[in-house]
Formats: structure tokens, sequence, C-alpha cells
């Protein structure tokens, strides 16, 4: 629910992030696996590269964004240092593969729960 909420803009990044840095490890590493997932799920785009780059904050030349611009999503795999950038960026590319399906298939209604988080008290 967290990762959907933060795609969303239902909560802010920097609780996302303190609520990551707040797993231990092998945590960390499977929210990143799920992120990975989700993108997947959310048809994420090559072309959504560029915009999850500046939406995340990090600088291009970062590991895990050389990796994303390389199409490689095993940021899973990365040394304990970079999982919080990896973080940022997974969670702003299936941000922007997440709005785009809401907009393309779920406008009209959908019966995933997780698009039904601002409809919700």
């Amino acid at each position: 629910m967290t990762l959907n909420e933060l795609a969303q803009g239902l909560r802010p990044m920097a609780d996302g992030i303190e609520w990551f840095e707040g797993l231990v490890e092998e945590e960390q590493r499977r929210a990143i696996q799920s992120l990975v997932y989700f993108c997947g799920q959310a048809r994420a785009r090559e072309e959504d590269v560029p915009e999850s780059i500046e939406r995340s904050g990090i600088r291009p030349t970062h590991t895990p964004a050389v990796m994303l611009t390389r199409w490689n999503l095993g940021m899973a795999g990365l040394p304990a240092y970079e999982l919080t950038k990896s973080f940022r960026l997974l969670v702003a590319l299936f941000s922007i593969a997440d709005a785009r399906r809401r907009a393309l298939y779920c406008a009209g209604g959908c019966s995933h729960e997780w698009h039904q988080f601002s409809a919700q008290p």
C-alpha cells in the first residue's frame, strides 16, 4: 500500500524515504524487487526513463540511473548505499507508468483496489 500511495502522490516522498530507510537491508531489497514488479505491471516504458530520473532527484550519473537508461532493473542487487537512490528512481518510474495506466485503462473506473485510495475516507 505504501508504494502505491507514493506512486499516486498520496504520500510525500520524504515519508516514503523515511519508511524505506527504516527497513532492514533485506526488506529494502524486497521493496526494490516489488517496485520492479509493479513497474512491469503498470507497463513502464524505456521512454519513461528520462522523466523518472528527473523526478527522482538523483543525478543521471548515479549507478541506478545509468542502469535504468540501459533498461536494467536489477537494482536490488546493488550495494546497500545505492538502495535509497534506487528506491527514489523506481517510485518515480512506477508513478509515471501507473498514471498513464490509470488514464488509459482505468479512467472509467476499475477494480484495482490500489486505484481507489483517493476515493477512500
